[in-house]
């Protein structure tokens, strides 16, 4: 005798009202306050193009001139390799130097600018310190650097060190505000010290975000070590600035490709260890 067995689907499960208002809500047309949000943005974006006399009728007629001045470039001239790949090599370490310096730098600081950590009197000296310094353009710190200690890498790997305190510090003092507060507040009712709450509540949880912005960190200093290089302060921007003086395109075109080649291995080189870590 056998037996008849049936498998009784699951009801569906209904959403709670307040639920389905608020997923509802993320499709829902803008706000008034968007929509009055738009005219005010576009009047701002034609004052300030109107201000700075953007026009795409003479971009349109530029655009000859600009095929001219790329069609100089080719065929590249690879004759001085030697050379371009000896001042990329001074590039790359001066990018690593100044990140690291610069890192390490911006971290203690960014102890004192997270609002989570560091107390009121602590705080504001610390933002308005970062605020400074990022005001200031790194080619002002390379001269300054350059008038100091003279011309060649070291000065550039000082303004990148500089540079990078008033950009990621701000950024890391961030993220370390951005953790969950859950295990901070537990670890408090327990009696842990600000080290402990910081080196077991609030770095942990922020390493992800501050390994990703160092990466970001490296990759923009070794872009800006070859502008550094304008001003006497190390790396290829001197060797780049040289051959558009000279008219040298064929070498500036070789220049710029072994720079896209540098810079492209370094971006998938941190895309690649960002997945890993998140």
């Amino acid at each position: 005798m056998s037996t008849d067995t049936t498998t009784a689907s699951p009801a569906r499960q209904e959403l709670p009202a307040a639920e389905r208002i608020r997923l509802e809500r993320a499709f829902s047309l803008p706000r008034g306050r968007f929509l009055l949000g738009l005219p005010i943005a576009a009047l701002i974006l034609l004052w300030s193009a109107g201000g700075v006399g953007f026009d795409f009728i003479k971009l349109g007629q530029g655009t000859l001139n600009m095929g001219e001045f790329l069609a100089r470039l080719f065929p590249p001239d690879f004759s001085k390799i030697s050379t371009i790949l000896e001042l990329l090599l001074e590039t790359l370490q001066m990018a690593i130097v100044g990140t690291v310096l610069g890192v390490v730098l911006s971290l203690l600081v960014a102890f004192g600018a997270a609002s989570t950590i560091a107390p009121p009197w602590l705080y504001y000296p610390s933002r308005w310190i970062m605020n400074v310094i990022r005001a200031v353009p790194d080619l002002v710190f390379a001269l300054m650097f350059v008038s100091a200690v003279g011309l060649g890498p070291f000065a550039g790997i000082l303004a990148m060190t500089l540079g990078s305190l008033g950009s990621i510090g701000k950024i890391f003092a961030e993220a370390m505000e951005s953790v969950d507060k859950g295990p901070v507040t537990a670890m408090q009712a327990v009696g842990a010290s600000k080290r402990q709450i910081i080196q077991y509540g609030i770095l942990p949880q922020a390493a992800p975000l501050l390994v990703s912005y160092t990466l970001l960190l490296f990759e923009g200093n070794v872009r800006g070590a070859t502008i550094l290089g304008l001003v006497g302060a190390g790396g290829i921007g001197l060797e780049l600035t040289t051959a558009m003086r000279m008219y040298d395109y064929g070498h500036l075109s070789a220049i710029i490709i072994c720079i896209i080649v540098l810079v492209t291995i370094i971006d998938q080189g941190s895309a690649l260890i960002r997945r890993r870590i998140t």
